[in-house]
């Protein structure tokens, strides 16, 4: 059967084909097909490049109305075509960024399902109506395919309320403000993918997840249960990240508007795309130019670094808190997977919880391995995630 996912961004979208058998194989395989459209590298449209075939195909796309119906048509015809008709596709998994307190686990979509969505564009407006749009133009073209939503937040529907609720008056807490948490979808693949590795039940197993790429977050989980998570209400809450500042004082946003006149939409746009390692550094919000700058003594570069990695292991301190414990950290994501000396710099200042690092392993561009030294109290592990494997074997579990 055959398996397609969407995984829709502000910027971007991503989606991907699994040719699936009668059961989910342990590890994940290779899509049939991948598809990427970018908005952010050319001036006048997007770009859309797709995979399949041993094929390489780069597509320009001028309007964002046709865009999606671009991409599909990939699917069967020109030279990456791997399907005879849309009909051949079995189950469409959608990526859904928010989806409130209400949906713990994935859900086959429906007029309910997308009411909902829409509901909560106001918490997620750069990526639940791009989400609507994947669904409906779906629905158009295959109405009696099921359609899976995946929320990046149902893993983190576990939090228990005292890490849930913020200390505001009560009834703001009814009103919906409370901790969502996000990239749930990754911290439950990872989770589950260190159960693999290690050869361990995950229920033996206290983690943390550290997913560090633009946006970064922190992850807890506990016998598989997230129990913490260090994004909140929005994504903006928790680590330092690429352009996004993470947890600051919230009196700093009333005093910039105060002092220097900013209006509410400047505020936004300075916390999530002028912050972060591109605010403080002056340089790139990407930690390689970073890395970069650090070599050629920018010394903004290394402030910047050195906050990133002061939050990240103060954070990392707090998750193993929660825990009351810790048997494995996982790295994640485009800085956790690539970043060698991100790793190295973040478990040099954890020994303290008998954390040991063979620097051979980790720069030895580790994937799916455990870095920890020999005698290290705590497992290490460098993980791939795959997010658009996860939304495919939820999609999957629907039709069988």
């Amino acid at each position: 059967m055959f398996v397609l996912v969407l995984n829709a961004g502000s910027s971007s979208q991503k989606s991907c084909l699994y040719s699936l058998e009668e059961s989910i194989p342990d590890t994940p395989p290779k899509p049939l097909w991948e598809a990427h459209l970018d908005w952010t590298v050319a001036q006048s449209g997007g770009v859309l490049t797709v995979k399949s075939n041993d094929i390489r195909q780069r597509i320009e796309v001028e309007k964002k109305e046709s865009a999606l119906q671009i991409l599909l048509d990939t699917l069967t015809t020109g030279k990456t075509k791997v399907l005879e008709s849309f009909n051949d596709i079995n189950a469409v998994g959608h990526r859904v960024v928010h989806g409130g307190a209400k949906y713990s686990q994935a859900t086959v979509i429906d007029d309910e399902v997308k009411k909902a969505i829409a509901s909560l564009i106001p918490l997620a407006p750069s990526h639940n109506p791009a989400n609507l749009e994947g669904i409906e133009t779906i629905e158009k073209l295959l109405p009696e395919v099921p359609q899976v939503a995946v929320f990046d937040t149902a893993f983190h529907t576990t939090i228990p309320q005292a890490a849930k609720v913020y200390p505001l008056p009560y009834e703001y807490y009814q009103k919906g403000i409370q901790r969502y948490g996000f990239h749930g979808i990754s911290h439950q693949y990872c989770s589950q993918r260190t159960a693999q590795i290690l050869q361990q039940p995950l229920e033996s197993l206290k983690i943390v997840t550290c997913h560090l790429g633009n946006g970064c977050s922190l992850a807890a989980i506990d016998k598989g249960i997230c129990i913490d998570t260090t994004m909140g209400f929005s994504p903006l809450e928790g680590l330092m990240m690429g352009t996004r500042c993470g947890s600051i004082d919230p009196q700093i946003p009333i005093y910039l508007m105060q002092k220097y006149g900013l209006n509410v939409e400047n505020v936004n746009h300075l916390l999530n795309q002028e912050s972060g390692l591109l605010g403080v550094s002056g340089v790139s919000g990407d930690m390689r130019a970073i890395c970069k700058a650090m070599s050629d003594n920018n010394e903004q570069a290394q402030l910047a670094f050195n906050i990133y990695l002061y939050r990240l292991k103060k954070a990392i301190g707090a998750m193993v808190a929660s825990l009351n414990g810790l048997d494995v950290l996982v790295f994640t994501a485009g800085v956790g997977e690539n970043s060698a000396i991100v790793r190295e710099k973040t478990c040099g200042g954890l020994s303290y919880l008998g954390l040991q690092l063979d620097l051979d392993k980790n720069n030895a561009n580790p994937v799916d391995k455990n870095i920890a030294a020999e005698d290290s109290m705590v497992k290490i592990l460098v993980i791939h995630t795959q997010e658009d494997w996860a939304i495919a074997q939820m999609a999957f579990n629907w039709t069988i």
